[in-house]
């Protein structure tokens, strides 16, 4: 079958809760990836940084055959051999003492909430049932009935009411906001570190830190959502650690599992996750021997192949580079480490048309809220296929100026 039998067939029979790009991919390798007609693309996206390792990357593949032949899945029932370890590399890897692992990013994150309201209870004294847990405007924190209860994109939160109370909604960089917000019954602060869904929005410098001393004052936990900016997408391995600080709770997904089996974690201290007993909460799949084989690989290519080095590098390279774009279409070039965005004018007729355009010249990215375009590719690529991608995006800006 050819691109158009297949969108066909998944028009009929997919729910359309999603708007693609009009591109069929059969396969994939590293930074590129190849449509069922042969066309072959680069790809801009990563699948929302859950391919920084690169597509189907020889180790992590390696790792996950190995462990098919073996073992996939105890259920928590029963304790596996591959799951300890991976806890056991997490938590040297980043400083924490301890994980709960879980599948995808929305389950980490209600993991999160739960573990921020139960020490909330236990170890803050907050009246039973009364915890709050602040966020900020413009996030994305995932799909689940509870997430979109602090949502403010009206896209996610139309027709799926009632909504989960216990959260008040703040403005993302206002330091002063996060202050007047705090009552003796907040138990976290939840944020993501730069917010990528709204936009590749990048806060004040000093935003980060000082929201965290604040919530050290009030005895509030931090909870860093780095889903998306985390392990080296922004040039370091959690962006929180461009301020120089570690968060009290992290939260961790995508590429955890190398794109090529789902994995979640929630990271913190022994205090705050140790609120948990048995039976409280679990996932039958979470930390299953086939997800952490995988994500204990994913984890020695980031650390082996020096993947936040060169993100941090090619990075500073590639945006660079965005800026010298002369287009009356493009309002703002910003981002950190290959976690970019190039917003545009509200004349420019929108960012979907723009990466229409890049598609048709062999480069695959995704619009965002409308209005920018997120540039994410892989963390493997080097200079002379940003340079490719460079010379591509210039072409098509060039060819919609007018």
């Amino acid at each position: 079958m050819h691109t158009k039998n297949y969108i066909a067939v998944e028009d009929k029979y997919g729910a359309h809760n999603y708007h693609p790009l009009d591109v069929v991919i059969t396969k994939a390798k590293g930074i590129w990836v190849w449509d069922v007609d042969g066309r072959k693309y680069l790809d801009f996206l990563s699948a929302y940084s859950a391919v920084n390792q690169g597509h189907c990357h020889p180790r992590i593949i390696k790792a996950l055959k190995s462990q098919l032949d073996h073992v996939t899945l105890t259920s928590r029932a029963f304790r596996n051999d591959q799951w300890p370890m991976l806890a056991k590399e997490l938590c040297q890897m980043t400083g924490y003492d301890m994980v709960l692992p879980m599948n995808s990013g929305a389950e980490a994150v209600e993991t999160a909430i739960k573990t921020s309201r139960k020490w909330g209870y236990q170890k803050k004294g907050i009246p039973q049932d009364q915890a709050e847990v602040i966020a900020c405007e413009n996030n994305f924190h995932g799909r689940t009935i509870a997430v979109i209860s602090f949502s403010t994109e009206p896209l996610y939160r139309r027709d799926f009411g009632p909504f989960a109370p216990g959260f008040k909604i703040i403005p993302f960089n206002d330091v002063e906001a996060l202050e007047k917000a705090i009552t003796p019954n907040t138990a976290a602060f939840l944020v993501e570190p730069y917010q990528a869904e709204a936009g590749i929005l990048i806060p004040a410098e000093g935003y980060l830190k000082r929201t965290k001393e604040i919530c050290e004052k009030n005895n509030v936990l931090f909870i860093a959502d780095e889903i998306q900016t985390g392990l080296g997408r922004t040039g370091k391995l959690f962006a929180c650690e461009h301020e120089g600080f570690k968060p009290d709770v992290a939260v961790i997904g995508k590429s955890l599992g190398g794109g090529c089996y789902p994995i979640s974690a929630v990271l913190s201290t022994n205090e705050i996750l140790g609120v948990f007993k048995p039976g409280e909460h679990g996932s039958t799949f979470g930390g299953n021997p086939l997800a952490c084989a995988v994500a204990r690989e994913a984890l020695c290519v980031i650390k082996d192949e020096k993947l936040v080095q060169n993100a941090a590098k090619q990075g500073r390279y590639f945006i660079k580079k965005l800026r010298t774009i002369k287009s009356k279409h493009i309002k703002d070039v910003r981002g950190k480490g290959l976690l970019i965005g190039v917003e545009l004018k509200p004349e420019a007729g929108g960012a979907r048309r723009f990466c229409e355009a890049l598609k048709d010249v062999g480069l695959l990215c995704k619009e965002t809220h409308e209005q920018v375009i997120r540039f994410a590719p892989p963390l493997i690529i080097k200079k002379e296929e940003l340079d490719w991608a460079f010379d591509r995006i210039k072409e098509v800006f060039n060819k919609l100026e007018n």
